[in-house]
């Protein structure tokens, strides 16, 4: 076998099979569904335009407020400046908050002395929170969990007041350095870092630990927020990693078991629970001072909790510690290290404060370097042409290990003296300019404003389409004199409101233009880890600029707020009315002030909603009325029924007609119009043939001069159906005509042969009167298919005709086989038992009347989709206006045959502000909207945009006939004619 393979084979044998045309098409068939949706008779395009139609939603908006009538955020958003905004003092905004943050410390003291208590904050209570866990475990803790969060990972054991901790506690000692920052068990090395960054340049601590009374136990910090300064006030309570000495279970019996112990509670509390060490959280070097834990629980606090501001950037910590502004740099983008060293590394701690961070990997660390870590640079030296950085790990250890670490081969005694440095493991560490570039990749630059800038900053809300493009919306600023300008478009913080921030994630950019000119002058700095802002730097000449935002919104299968208040409002009410006031306030920065157009289109749909309502109640009530009306009529028929049973043993006529109706025959009688019944009360019938009788006789359906003629059927399904009146009388099987009706063989076997009266096909046979397709059977008058089942597609008054049959035979085939519907109340059936007579009736004269009354409306509606109609042009403008209340049930009942972007449109709103520091006293911002009367204007692609050259034919043609004055109207006329030619049709010819 193996001598006869050919080469072919062995090459076969060897390769690996690879996977033919013909395999791969049977793969593909196999993967894609055989159904295929069923082809819309509509060009291609027009079906997306539908899609992209649908999927955005009509009514654009976002939720401002969590609270109930939230008063206050009412108040702030009406206060909120409008029009164009003067600049002013870059430190002014600082100033206001301290002095507010003092007057809060100052009042509360006197409080507290009065009453001779320390002070307690009833709004950030940690030790009523912990001990309310220890009660009830599965409620979170809300100083330690966010909103949208069942647990936390964080395990504190105790809670105690400074004095309690600390032997000789005091808030600083020799000030606040670098080596007092060690991080505890939360997350926030960031913020470590940036506290870092703060100390190595002399005041900034202090000037965010604005006022405290020790004693008291109160102290007061300032953080910046969004533009602006905000205070915040805390007590002195602090978490604990191990438990009091009476709550401990194994350590307390271990202090118990050991001898020659005087006191074994006050040595546990003195070994556990005292000095920095014994804190859960972040803590000094120093074991009895107290201000990092302090700060750090006041900024938790401004955020809700702990949980909050686990995670972040160097950078976002330095701004809401100092105000400045800061930008990302990447290592590989620097475009001239030299400069990137002399202008700004080397002015850190004067104009710049500056973090860095190894923002990837796997490893866990590289040379000592944690990976996602952040650390602060500290200082710049150039000495003997060798450029060196200080670094500062936030843990207090860990330390880099390549060269100029601690103990390497670089270092000498001098220059151990020229930098000033001691060897330990305490977090400091020098590294060159080149290592820190190859081991950095992150750098988070801040720049710093003093009292001789000015700052002034707008808000709005903005509309963030699916497409990426620069907004309608857009912001003017005014310059009246030559100045530096830092420019700063930002989004609202949403890390003081987690667990409300919704499904959408904005990343901002924008540009900036002289006027209204097409080219720009200098665009935002590319972020890629912040999202909070984007900022540029430029000198700017007096004049008129604008800046255009560009907004990409990315959408994550996160709970929207609706989600969180139904989980969060009745088990977490406190939690919730905090950080619900904190989204109420800040989003009432951007508020929409509703235009004129938006305020008629929303006036227009509570419009059509209350009517919708008012439709909806009124059939109701209608609904409620046939249903009475309907018993009532029941128990006089049934009242009439009981009657004519009593008169069946006495009257002697009633006795001959059973014996009549008994015998087989035709039993046929015929009522003139003037002879009277004998019973004086209706008889009951069904409310489809009155309505018919009552069409009949108003005219609507004409009987001139035809006594016996059948009218025309009132609907698809009724009287005119396969197997209904019309056909069961005169059709296929029916009455007067056809291959097997009444009079058929009437001579011979016709009245009781096979195809007469009685046979097969004849009156009371398979297809005749009573059969299987006659009047009373199946698909006769009464049947399935016949007039009263016909009635329940039957139109209403005034409304449009139904939907007609389908004429496909296997629908019908599949109808006929299905399970009969539920029985309605017989209209022309007889006594069980006794053979009904045909009554032929004289209807030249007689009227016959509707047995509901005047609140049923004469009409019929069997299902729950049928509704009230309507003819209110206000309430609906399409052709389904009568069917306001039936379309919208029908809306709702095919949600499920809607797809995912239809049933959960696109709607992302982002609120924004623009901030701008200057050197010029006069400085201005002004929100500028799109206006109805205004057309759209299209804004010139960025110059690296893919896309840009499409653009440049018109470009030129722009440029030749804009002299003309006509550009306008010709780009229109062009735009309009897009779209708009149908394909070519080629005419089919043979031969």
């Amino acid at each position: 076998m193996a001598s006869q393979m050919s080469l072919v084979d062995l090459a076969n044998t060897t390769r690996p099979p690879t996977r033919a045309h013909s395999m791969v098409q049977e793969h593909r068939s196999h993967s894609i569904p055989q159904h295929r949706p069923r082809m819309k008779k509509q060009p291609p395009q027009k079906g997306i335009d539908d899609f992209w139609d649908k999927f955005s939603t009509k009514h654009p908006g976002k939720i401002f407020t969590i609270l109930p009538d939230n008063l206050y955020a009412k108040r702030a958003a009406a206060h909120a400046p409008k029009g164009a905004i003067l600049g002013q003092n870059a430190v002014a905004s600082y100033q206001e908050a301290a002095e507010a943050c003092r007057a809060k410390v100052e009042k509360i003291v006197r409080e507290c002395r009065r009453i001779n208590q320390k002070y307690r904050d009833p709004h950030f209570d940690i030790e009523y929170d912990f001990k309310r866990s220890q009660l009830a475990p599965d409620i979170p803790q809300d100083c330690l969990c966010a909103l949208n969060e069942d647990r936390t990972e964080f395990q504190p054991m105790s809670v105690k007041r400074i004095e309690d901790i600390f032997e000789k506690p005091r808030f600083f000692i020799e000030g606040a350095t670098a080596n007092d920052v060690r991080q505890g068990n939360d997350g926030d090395c960031w913020f470590m870092s940036a506290l870092c960054t703060l100390s190595n340049k002399e005041g900034l601590i202090q000037r965010v630990c604005v006022a405290r009374d020790e004693e008291v136990g109160v102290y007061g910090f300032v953080f910046h927020r969004d533009g602006e300064w905000i205070s915040e006030v805390i007590d002195d309570k602090l978490y604990l990693i191990k438990e009091d000495f009476d709550d401990a279970t194994i350590g307390r019996y271990q202090w118990l078991e050991l001898q020659n112990r005087k006191s074994p509670e006050d040595e546990y509390r003195a070994v556990m629970q005292t000095g920095s060490r014994a804190l859960y959280f972040a803590q000094c070097s120093d074991p009895n001072e107290t201000w990092l834990p302090l700060l750090e629980k006041a900024y938790a606090k401004a955020h809700g909790d702990y949980s909050a501001i686990d995670g972040g950037f160097v950078g976002e910590g330095i701004e809401d510690l100092t105000g400045g502004v800061t930008s990302e740099v990447f290592a590989t983008d620097i475009l001239n290290k030299d400069k990137f060293w002399r202008e700004e590394l080397m002015n850190v701690n004067k104009t710049f404060l500056f973090g860095c961070g190894q923002m990837g990997g796997v490893y866990g660390q590289r040379k000592g370097i944690q990976e996602k870590h952040a650390y602060s640079i500290m200082e710049a030296q150039e000495i003997d042409g060798v450029r060196l950085l200080k670094l500062r790990n936030p843990w207090g250890k860990t330390e880099w290990n390549g060269a100029w670490s601690d103990g390497s081969e670089e270092w000498t005694p001098e220059w151990m003296q020229k930098l000033n440095h001691k060897f330990g493991d305490d977090g400091v560490f020098w590294i060159s300019y080149k290592d820190l570039l190859r081991s950095y990749q992150h750098f988070d630059r801040t720049r710093l404003f003093g009292p001789e800038w000015t700052v002034s900053q707008q808000w709005t809300s903005v509309n963030v389409p699916w497409s990426v493009d620069y907004l309608d919306t857009k912001f003017k600023l005014t310059l009246s004199k030559p100045s530096p300008v830092v420019i700063v478009l930002s989004q609202l913080d949403d890390r003081y409101y987690q667990g409300l921030e919704g499904q959408y994630e904005f990343h901002l950019q924008f540009r900036l233009h002289k006027d209204d000119e097409e080219d720009y002058i200098v665009r935002s700095n590319g972020t890629y880890y912040m999202k909070r802002s984007v900022s540029a730097e430029v000198d700017l000449q007096a004049g008129n600029y604008t800046v255009l935002v560009k907004i990409k919104a990315t959408r994550f299968p996160n709970p929207t707020p609706e989600d969180v208040i139904r989980s969060t409002c009745a088990g977490r009410r406190e939690k919730l009315l905090n950080i619900g006031l904190s989204y109420d306030l800040a989003h009432a920065k951007g508020q929409f002030r509703e235009a004129e157009k938006d305020r008629l289109k929303r006036e227009k749909e509570e419009k059509k909603e209350k009517k919708k309502l008012e439709l909806k109640r009124a059939h109701e009530q209608r609904r409620k009325l046939r249903k009475k009306d309907k018993k009532r009529q029941q128990k006089k028929e049934q009242k009439i029924v009981e009657k004519k049973s009593k008169k069946s043993s006495s009257d002697p006529l009633t006795q001959l007609e059973n014996k009549l109706h008994d015998i087989n025959g035709l039993g046929i009688s015929v009522e003139e119009e003037d002879r009277q019944p004998r019973d004086t009360e209706p008889k009951p019938m069904h409310p489809a043939v009155a309505m018919h009788q009552k069409a009949h006789s108003t005219g609507t359906i004409h009987s001139e001069g035809k006594a016996h003629e059948r009218s025309q059927s009132p609907g698809s399904g009724g009287f005119g159906g396969r197997s209904g009146y019309n056909k069961g009388f005169q059709g296929r099987s029916g009455y007067n005509q056809g291959r097997d009706g009444y009079n058929a063989n009437m001579p011979g076997e016709g009245f009781k042969g096979r195809d007469g009266y009685n046979g097969r096909d004849g009156y009371n046979g398979r297809d005749g009167y009573n059969g299987r397709d006659g009047y009373n059977g199946r698909d006769g008058y009464n049947g399935r298919d016949g007039y009263n089942e016909g009635t329940t597609e039957s139109p209403r008054p005034d409304t449009p005709s139904h939907r007609p049959v389908s004429p496909n035979p296997q629908r019908r085939d599949s109808r006929r086989n299905s399970p009969a519907p539920p029985s309605r109340r017989a209209t022309l059936t007889p006594i069980p038992g006794v053979r009904p007579g045909i009554h032929v009736t004289d209807h030249r004269s007689r009227r016959s009347a509707s047995p509901f009354s005047d609140t049923s409306d004469g009409s019929s509606w069997d299902s729950e989709l049928d509704g009230p109609s309507s003819s209110d042009s206000d309430v609906e403008d399409s052709d389904a206006a009568t069917h306001i209340y039936r379309f919208r049930l029908e809306e709702d009942d095919n949600d499920d045959e809607q797809d995912e972007f239809e049933r959960d449109p696109w709607n992302a709103v982002a609120v924004i502000g623009l901030r701008v520091y200057s050197k010029d006293t006069d400085v201005s911002i002004e929100v500028v909207k799109p206006q109805e009367t205004t057309k759209r204007k299209e804004k010139a692609l960025d110059v690296d945009d893919s896309a840009a050259d499409a653009t440049r034919p018109w470009d030129r043609v722009r440029a030749y006939v804009s002299q003309r004055g006509y550009i306008e109207a010709l780009e229109q006329a062009e735009i309009e004619k897009v779209g708009n030619a149908p394909a070519n049709e080629e005419v089919s010819r043979q031969g």
